[in-house]
């Protein structure tokens, strides 16, 4: 019979496989799409010889694969299924419930998060402030494309054929719009992509101010815009302030839990 003592040295390593499995797996995914034995042993950190024998095992599996051609190793199709499935278990409301309350506790302001969908820009999350405030939206609430902050980033990121109707809808019903000429609302979109948020002051409601920012999938696409808003009275909305600071951090952070990299085109 096994000893006590033998079982358990037995499940630690067994423990120390697996973690080192996982570690080369990840440095496939790293050095994706291919790579040869030398620079993966590199990248881990591990003699080549013993990142050999895991990826035999790991081809063995399904996990990894060998280009005979070139010799060089990448991942595998049950690898491929894994991340596939990771991806549908994504759901960015429940990836940025913690992070939205957290921010809203730091800065102790309303912060929201808003989705596209089929009328525009959605809030589908809300976080109101301790203070007593009134709140200029609450969950279900459609914000206007060109007159919100969220609406805007929105407008920034997603393909112009999903927004152009909707702005033309806008526009009809105010054609003295500040964003009314097709330059400078080009211009706009623009810069605030190169912001990487964007901030409202009084233009939705008078006396409120907001900051928007974009939350991104694993594909590199909007998911979701994250906003704060407060009175202008004591909410700092300042683009290069500390509130957008921890806001395009916030954001950041549910971008890359939702599988987004900062290789990816984006955040800025």
């Amino acid at each position: 019979m096994e000893k006590p003592q033998n079982r358990e040295v037995s499940s630690k390593q067994k423990v120390r496989s697996a973690e080192v499995g996982t570690d080369i797996l990840k440095a496939l995914a790293e050095l994706s799409p291919a790579t040869s034995l030398s620079n993966l042993a590199e990248h881990v950190q591990m003699p080549a010889s013993k990142v050999h024998r895991y990826l035999q095992a790991l081809i063995a599996s399904g996990f990894a694969q060998q280009d005979q051609a070139t010799n060089h190793y990448s991942l595998g199709r049950e690898a491929l299924m894994v991340g596939l499935a990771a991806l549908a278990s994504m759901d960015v409301l429940k990836v940025a419930a913690a992070p939205l309350a957290e921010l809203r506790d730091e800065l102790n302001e309303s912060c929201f998060l808003a989705v596209w969908a089929n009328k525009g820009a959605t809030v589908v999350q809300l976080q109101p402030a301790s203070r007593a405030v009134t709140l200029v939206t609450q969950v279900g609430s459609v914000l206007p494309l060109l007159s919100s902050a969220t609406g805007l980033v929105f407008a920034a990121y997603l393909p112009e054929a999903e927004t152009l109707e909707l702005r033309q809808q806008e526009l009809k019903a105010n054609r003295n719009h500040p964003l009314a000429d097709a330059t400078r609302y080009q211009q706009h979109v623009q810069l605030v992509r190169e912001q990487g948020l964007h901030a409202i002051h009084g233009l939705l409601m008078p006396g409120v101010d907001a900051l928007s920012a974009p939350v991104f999938d694993a594909y590199g696409r909007v998911a979701a815009v994250l906003t704060v808003v407060g009175s202008a009275t004591v909410f700092d909305a300042d683009e290069a302030g500390i509130a957008a600071g921890r806001l395009k951090q916030t954001a950041k952070t549910i971008s890359w839990r939702m599988g987004y990299t900062a290789a990816d085109e984006g955040l800025r």
